[in-house]
């Protein structure tokens, strides 16, 4: 009985409320008024005075592949201004390490990866100065890599062979607990939270939200909130010719609402693992003058600071079994029973990023009796951590007969898929895609 029921809230977790257009939209606007009735979000003058001034990097230009090897040999966050941005951002974190409080902290709770560059095959070949085109898009096999990950919807869209990037940033990813994560573009001025793609046969715009899509909307519009510009309606561009009619009212938009990406990288890693992934548009041009990466860094600095710091948004702790102390691994943690379901890590530790509000958290596997704990996250206290001990299911009570169809098993066709790690110090990464 106990394995029917919970086979019976896994189903009911992956159907999705079907919204039109228009309602979706409304309900990302009444997310964001929610948000900052909250002051769950905050501007940059905002964080100027929270987080203190910052030093001035010494030298802003593009960095080449032997100066960037070289640089960042010693360290461990992807269109062009993205990679600089990230050599720019370990250089501030390490040298505003002993005088930032704020930023001491953020590095002593958070472990923080940067990954610079994930096509340099197409970084040597893009142009400086180039506003828009194709060129240092595509690898050297000429393949477009963020079209190139498994894709959510094969009958719709085949999955490509992957290319040897894809495979180790798929590898990379499952390796470690990730927990949250930004992918770095350029060419608007916007957050793209997912989906990114829809089960339709045609490449329409159309809104589909995830599970999850009042995070990801918060996560998308705390990253625009906190740029300069990027939150504002009307042109964002400097350049008129690079604005679009199109570009969304609060800086943010659902992907495929956008255009439909098939195969990309940030609805990989939510189906596939446990981070929650958006893509960041920091710039309007492709690959810009090394003139402008001054003001384009100062324009995106303390959003990505405050970004990292929504790592810490979360309910968090250790899952382990009540007679031996040893933590469980692989144990599911659900907040509710529509969004995504994450499991422990290897020591039973978990990560669940999460918007304020209050939850009923269901900590389950296989093996153990399953416990729900209630749990408030408000403005004043952001995160909530957990000891969950497990009690074995009795040997007596043991299912001995066909084994039920597990959740994993069920959405495997779905639209909404769950799975994977979380950890106890929370795992961030962010990086540059050219």
């Amino acid at each position: 009985m106990e394995r029917i029921l919970r086979s019976t809230l896994a189903l009911l977790a992956f159907r999705t409320l079907l919204v039109t257009a228009s309602e979706a939209i409304k309900t990302e606007q009444e997310l964001v008024q929610i948000f900052m009735n909250q002051e769950d979000v905050h501007s940059s003058e905002e964080l100027h005075r929270i987080i203190g001034p910052l030093k001035e990097i010494p030298d802003y230009r593009h960095w080449n592949y032997d100066e960037l090897t070289q640089y960042l040999k010693y360290y461990d966050w992807l269109k062009v201004a993205g990679r600089d941005f990230l050599v720019y951002l370990a250089w501030l974190l390490l040298n505003e390490y002993q005088s930032n409080v704020w930023i001491r902290n953020l590095v002593d709770t958070t472990r923080i990866h940067l990954m610079p560059s994930m096509n340099p095959d197409g970084y040597e070949e893009s142009v400086e100065g180039a506003d828009t085109g194709k060129r240092g898009r595509e690898n050297a096999n000429r393949k477009d890599l963020n079209r190139n990950f498994p894709t959510r919807f094969p009958n719709y869209f085949p999955s490509q062979n992957p290319e040897p990037e894809t495979l180790a940033m798929m590898s990379w990813s499952k390796s470690l607990p990730f927990v949250l994560s930004a992918n770095l573009h350029g060419g608007s001025m916007l957050v793209n939270y997912p989906f990114d793609d829809a089960p339709t046969r045609v490449k329409d715009s159309k809104y589909t939200p995830s599970p999850d899509n009042a995070l990801f909307v918060r996560l998308a519009y705390s990253y625009a909130k906190a740029h300069d510009r990027m939150w504002k309606q009307g042109p964002r561009c400097i350049d008129e010719e690079l604005n679009s009619p199109g570009d969304p009212k609060y800086g943010i938009v659902n992907g495929a609402e956008w255009y439909i990406v098939s195969g990309g990288m940030q609805d990989w890693n939510y189906v596939h693992t446990n981070c929650f992934e958006v893509t960041v548009e920091t710039n309007c041009a492709k690959f810009p003058k090394k003139e402008e990466m001054r003001w384009l860094w100062k324009e995106n600095n303390y959003a990505m600071l405050h970004y990292i710091s929504l790592v810490h948004n979360a309910i968090s702790g250790f899952i382990y079994d009540m007679e031996t102390g040893q933590g469980i691994p692989n144990a599911t943690v659900s907040i509710d029973f529509r969004s995504k379901i994450i499991t422990s890590y290897e020591g039973g530790e978990f990560w669940r990023l999460a918007n304020i509000g209050d939850y009923e958290v269901t900590f389950d596997h296989p093996e153990y009796i399953p416990v729900t704990r209630k749990v408030s996250l408000t403005k004043e206290k952001r995160s909530a951590r957990l000891e969950v001990g497990l009690a074995r299911i009795p040997s007596e009570y043991a299912h001995d007969g066909p084994e039920l169809r597990s959740y994993d098993d069920m959405t495997r066709s779905s639209p909404i898929l769950t799975f994977f790690t979380s950890f106890f110090i929370p795992l961030l990464s962010m990086g540059f895609y050219n």
